[in-house]
């Protein structure tokens, strides 16, 4: 009986490699209650939330701040890296234009802000959009972030 166990263990271990691996990816949401009631979260393959958004007037407003995410994450740059009041780290992805596209969550040291930071540089470009606004998807980001060059930093091009 012991030994059953054991291959099914062994068995389903191999099940479960073959499965398609988890994804990151934005999660775009309306509070209809809110005044500016569409917000999105980027959400790591592990389910968690690595950034999070203002709240935008229209779904369209909040799709072109996943497609700044999409431009601007790659580049060290963009992420101010900035303390709480608390003492708690957290950071902020910042377009070129100096506005605030993201925000972190708080952190327990520099260290597990930067592995936040390094987790929004690897996920951020290709995460998928899922629409939970219950809205029509018409108009929703292709995934593809549109080349710009910067003219504050004319080497960085997307």
């Amino acid at each position: 009986m012991v030994f059953n166990m054991y291959l099914l263990r062994l068995y389903s271990f191999k099940l479960d490699k073959g499965r398609k691996m988890r994804q990151a990816y934005y999660r775009v949401t309306k509070n209809k209650e809110a005044k500016q009631p569409y917000h999105w979260v980027l959400v790591a393959p592990n389910h968690e939330i690595i950034l999070v958004s203002e709240n935008y007037s229209s779904k369209q407003m909040a799709l072109r701040g996943i497609d700044s995410v999409r431009v601007n994450c790659p580049y060290d740059e963009n992420y101010d890296r900035l303390v709480a009041k608390d003492g708690s780290p957290y950071f902020n992805l910042v377009a070129q234009n100096g506005e605030i596209i993201g925000t972190s969550e708080m952190y327990s040291s520099d260290n597990t802000r930067d592995i936040g930071i390094e987790a929004v540089k690897k996920y951020g470009r290709d995460a998928e959009v899922r629409d939970k606004t219950g809205e029509s998807t018409s108009g929703t980001t292709t995934g593809e972030a549109k080349p710009i060059v910067s003219p504050q930093r004319p080497w960085i091009s997307c």
